[in-house]
């Protein structure tokens, strides 16, 4: 019964930023620990990053020092800052819950290109 909606993506240059957002439906974002993957092309779903119930972040190396994952103040919202992203960053980004346990949603394309 969950969805979850990403948006926010879309075609930026390398060291560009870029904010993707997840909506939810239910109250998963403040109930459960919330997660950022992304799927590169030909390559499976990675964990980028996460945010436990507490506020509690952890993040892939690859993505560590450059994204940051938080909660909206409406707690209806969850965010993925992207800075200083890289043509490695390139994948279709999901959001989910609770190590991936919900349906996964469209997912929102980021391209990292000059």
């Amino acid at each position: 019964h969950v969805q979850l909606v990403e948006s926010g993506g879309g075609l930026v240059q390398p060291v560009g930023s870029l904010r993707l957002s997840c909506a939810a439906s239910g109250s998963i974002i403040s109930t459960a620990r919330m997660e950022w993957y992304r799927q590169a092309p030909g390559k499976g779903r990675a964990l980028v990053a996460t945010i436990s119930t507490g506020g509690t972040t952890n993040y892939a190396d690859s993505v560590k020092g450059r994204f940051t994952i938080s909660r909206g103040t409406a707690k209806n919202t969850v965010y993925l800052q992207m800075n200083s992203l890289k043509p490695e960053d390139t994948a279709v980004y999901y959001c989910n819950a609770n190590g991936g346990a919900y349906v996964w949603g469209q997912g929102t394309q980021v391209t990292v290109s000059v």
